[in-house]
């Protein structure tokens, strides 16, 4: 059965994630697998934001590992400390970049990628990966992104 997600086009984006909340709540909270979770959680933001990439990297071993996600061709695996992913996974904390250009060792999976939020996704006290989302804009993410982000990735603990 295909899920469909419904967030109305006109909403501004702390309206979007509003209505978009429950819906994942729901379209998670009755599947335990870890990875078809991440999958649609990649798809449903995907359609209610039209991101250019919205992905997730598992962490395996000491590094991130490809996983689920929605876009173009992606980057393999990430090493710890490494680019905006692998950043936020060695500091434990969301990072918001309004200019991939301006970030010190960003590594460029695709030139069209123009910022990018990533926040850690927990489970029992370890950061098991990263939800990675790109934009082919300047300045897409900011404040409300990375709260209402954060509050999605605790669906999956």
């Amino acid at each position: 059965m295909t899920e469909t997600i419904y967030v109305r086009p006109e909403a501004d984006k702390e309206e979007k994630y509003k209505e978009l909340m429950p819906q994942l709540a729901a379209l998670v909270g009755s599947e335990a697998d870890e990875v078809a979770n991440m999958a649609n959680l990649s798809a449903a933001l995907k359609q209610a934001f039209g991101f250019f990439w919205v992905g997730f990297y598992r962490v395996v071993g000491e590094e991130l590992v490809l996983g689920p996600f929605q876009g173009p061709v992606a980057c393999t695996r990430i090493r710890r400390g490494k680019g905006v992913c692998g950043t936020a996974w060695a500091e434990g904390r969301t990072i918001v970049v309004e200019d991939v250009e301006q970030f010190p060792g960003h590594i460029a999976c695709s030139s069209e990628s123009k910022s990018e939020i990533v926040v850690p996704v927990v489970h029992e006290g370890q950061i098991v990966g990263v939800l990675d989302i790109d934009s082919d804009c300047l300045r897409t993410f900011d404040a409300i992104d990375a709260s209402r982000l954060e509050e999605i990735v605790r669906l999956l603990s």
